[in-house]
């Protein structure tokens, strides 16, 4: 790691300002980055060649992550490889805005995140841009927790060749090579790609993920005129791994997985386990960026883009009615028969491709910024059944149905500057479309729906500058509309409201930076998890009229020496619902008041020390705490998850050659083997749990040479 920064700490972002390095990005993002360092919104800018470089060993985005301010994780297969998510002030995966160098990458049905369809993606981005809240107006959906933007890196001027490689615990291994062309064409064009494989076993049992990325990144910059084009994507195949474990199975074996299960004749026993309850999904990612400098005060950027999925999950389904796959009993030998087992296939095929245009400008003391989206998904949904015992059943599609969401969106910022003082405006219209229709019915898959929504979003703010830093405060209105599970539970579920209020304070030292933020949320309508996952493991959301999450972020680094160095951050929250009303176990409504959010904790705090002993050598430790939380809304102590603190250790050695250098990086999760779980749901009256794994490592060389 260079610079001496500890992966996965919390780093500033006044000291940001000083560690970004030249060449790792496009002028333009520096330029944005800039001007978001003087907005008033809470951020963290995370560069990834110092902050996250070292522990880029195999695992997602998310947990890289996971140290970071207000964020928590989790894993399905348990170790950080796979299916992997987060969440942000307590907010959803799918509440939270991300987009890839300004391209939304929230799907648009789901509203989810699925990293595991472009893995090793940090190896190809220069940073990582966080704003929690409601933040700026950007593309894709509103952020009701945070927005995350991924920023690509560019080639380099200079040719090399590179590779990354990794082995640890679960027999999980990363293999990476890179290679940049340097320039061509009178120093005008520029290429770089990369290709990569992951592999795990997986902490749970048979939740073993085979993954593959790609990069292809050509750069030709002329004069005032940059051209960029980019194809990137990835192919997965994990094991499933969604359905948990409840407390009885937890105590005997924290490693179980009943996906695939098969059983005997009366259900009392398991006999086995299918081999391929798997989930298949290729997703490929076109981006083609065309900047053009005006004049010395006005810039234009203008992306295409293209994504194309497609993928199915596979299921072994025990014993079932040939009725339910809108087929015929069979007569066998005279005899009637009404079952069989299947292999099921649920089929997703999308595409979703746009533009996006941005115009950057000044006028005297004013910053000017206007961009207008345009985007498209068009899915189809249908899925086929094979039998098991009856071979003559073959790919038998049982049903089918299809969506179309269209978008239209544009805003307009500002940024006055007044002396010390910073006056921001910024205004969004967003128009949404969304009309779904089932064609063949078959497996309660579907829905005919056909809405629209027409969104202002409002925000503005001010800030002071002070020296080495700024105080700031902002009020934004956020409005989103319900995701395709959500109108599959309910087809009345409601728009949501947000409005967020955010005061803060960002102030430097000679040797400490320190920055503070409280916040408050206030929702309408929002969507919260209900407690209940869907059977692919996607948490169903329900609409509560009135809730809240208000809270204050801390954070800290100081240099103590030359060589030692201190970061934390530290979140205090209160998650609130103020009115509910739900079911006890018997059934019975009740009507609950103030109860808290699920999977809210109260206390989210990160402490990390790293100590450099000598040049191109360093350690680091880290100390994660997570307040309880609670798997659904009526704050029943017996669905009550424990708080848990997990410590990570860090090292690694750089040895300098003749063009040539050798990283050295290893990677100790959960140091102290704590048994935890980060996730889970209730299923009747039934809390299941998520396992996360003990003590577990990864090592990794990289290699570069130039």
């Amino acid at each position: 790691m260079k610079g001496f920064v500890f992966s996965g700490l919390f780093v500033s972002s006044l000291c940001l300002a000083q560690q970004m390095p030249k060449d790792s990005t496009r002028t333009t993002d520096v330029e944005e980055i800039k001007l978001l360092k003087r907005l008033p919104v809470s951020k963290e800018i995370i560069n990834v060649d110092k902050d996250l470089k070292s522990k880029n060993l195999g695992q997602d985005l998310p947990i890289l992550l996971r140290n970071q301010m207000s964020v928590i994780t989790t894993s399905d297969a348990g170790n950080g490889v796979g299916y992997t998510g987060f969440r942000i002030r307590g907010t959803a995966g799918t509440s939270i805005n991300v987009i890839m160098n300004g391209v939304p990458y929230n799907d648009s049905e789901s509203q989810g995140t699925f990293f595991v369809d472009v893995p090793d993606l940090v190896s190809s981005a220069s940073q990582v841009v966080i704003q929690r809240g409601v933040g700026t107006s950007s593309n894709g959906v509103s952020a009701f927790g945070a927005s995350v933007n991924v920023i690509s890196k560019e080639p380099s001027k200079k040719f090399y060749v590179k590779t990354d490689d990794s082995y640890g615990s679960f027999n999980t291994y990363k293999y990476s090579a890179e290679v940049g062309s340097g320039q061509f064409l009178d120093n005008q064009l520029f290429i770089m790609a990369r290709y990569t494989k992951i592999h795990s076993d997986g902490y749970i049992d048979r939740a073993f993920s085979n993954l593959d990325s790609y990069n292809v990144t050509a750069l030709f910059q002329r004069n005032q005129t940059m051209l960029r084009l980019m194809a990137f994507g990835g192919k997965e195949k994990t094991y499933q791994a969604w359905n948990g474990i409840d407390a009885e199975t937890m105590a005997t074996n924290r490693k179980a997985n009943s996906c695939g299960a098969i059983y005997n004749e009366d259900w009392s026993k398991i006999i086995g386990y299918y081999d391929n309850e798997t989930d298949n999904y290729r997703q490929n990612h076109y981006q083609f960026l065309w900047k053009q400098e005006l004049n010395n005060d006005w810039r234009l950027e203008t992306t295409l883009h293209y994504t194309k999925g497609k993928g199915y999950y596979r299921n072994y389904k025990q014993d079932k009615k040939f009725s339910k796959y809108n087929l015929p009993n069979l007569v066998v030998n005279g005899n009637e028969v009404k079952r069989d087992d299947f292999i099921r296939d649920k089929w997703l095929n999308n595409d979703f491709y746009g533009l996006v245009s941005t115009l950057y400008g000044h006028l005297e003391n004013m910053e000017l910024n206007f961009g207008l989206v345009a985007n498209q998904y068009y899915g189809r949904h249908y899925g086929n059944v094979s039998g098991v015992k009856f071979k003559n059943i073959v790919e038998h599609e049982y049903y089918r149905n299809r969506s179309l969401k269209n978008e239209v969106s544009g805003f307009a910022k500002a940024v006055l500057k007044l002396n010390k003082w910073n006056l921001f405006g910024d205004l969004q219209l967003r128009k949404i479309s969304y009309d779904t229709k089932i064609l063949t019915a078959g497996d309660d898959e579907g829905l005919d729906l056909d809405k629209q929504w027409n969104f202002f979003n409002p925000k503005v703010g001010v800030s002071h500058r002070l020296k080495n830093g700024k105080v700031y405060f902002s009020f934004a209105v956020a409005n989103r509309e319900p995701n395709r599970d959500t109108f599959k539970n309910n087809i009345d579920a409601k728009q949501e409201k947000l409005y967020d209020w955010e005061l803060g304070l960002e102030k430097s030292w000679e040797d400490i930076s320190f920055t503070a933020n409280a916040y408050y949320m206030d929702y309408k309508n929002q969507l919260v998890y209900s407690g209940v996952i869907n059977d692919v493991g996607d948490f169903v959301q329900m609409n509560v009229p009135e809730s809240h999450r208000m809270g204050i972020e801390l954070g800290t680094e100081a240099v103590l020496s030359s060589s030692l160095r201190l970061t934390a951050n530290a979140t205090l929250s209160q998650n609130k619902i103020k009115h509910l009303e739900a079911q006890d176990e018997n059934k019975k409504t009740i009507v609950l008041s103030n109860t808290d959010i699920a999977l809210s904790p109260n206390f989210i705090g990160n402490l990390g020390l790293q100590y450099q002993p000598f040049k191109n050598f360093e350690l680091g430790i880290t100390q994660q705490f997570i307040g309880k939380q609670y798997l659904d809304n009526t704050q029943n102590k017996n669905y009550k998850l424990r708080d848990y603190a997990l410590t990570d250790f860090n090292a690694k050695y750089t040895l300098n050659l003749h063009r040539t250098s050798i990283d050295f990086n290893l990677l100790v999760n959960n140091l102290f083997d704590k048994s935890y779980v980060s996730n889970g749901y209730v299923y009747g009256t039934t809390p299941y749990y998520f396992a996360q794994a003990g003590t577990n490592f990864m090592f990794g060389v990289s290699v570069k040479f130039e």
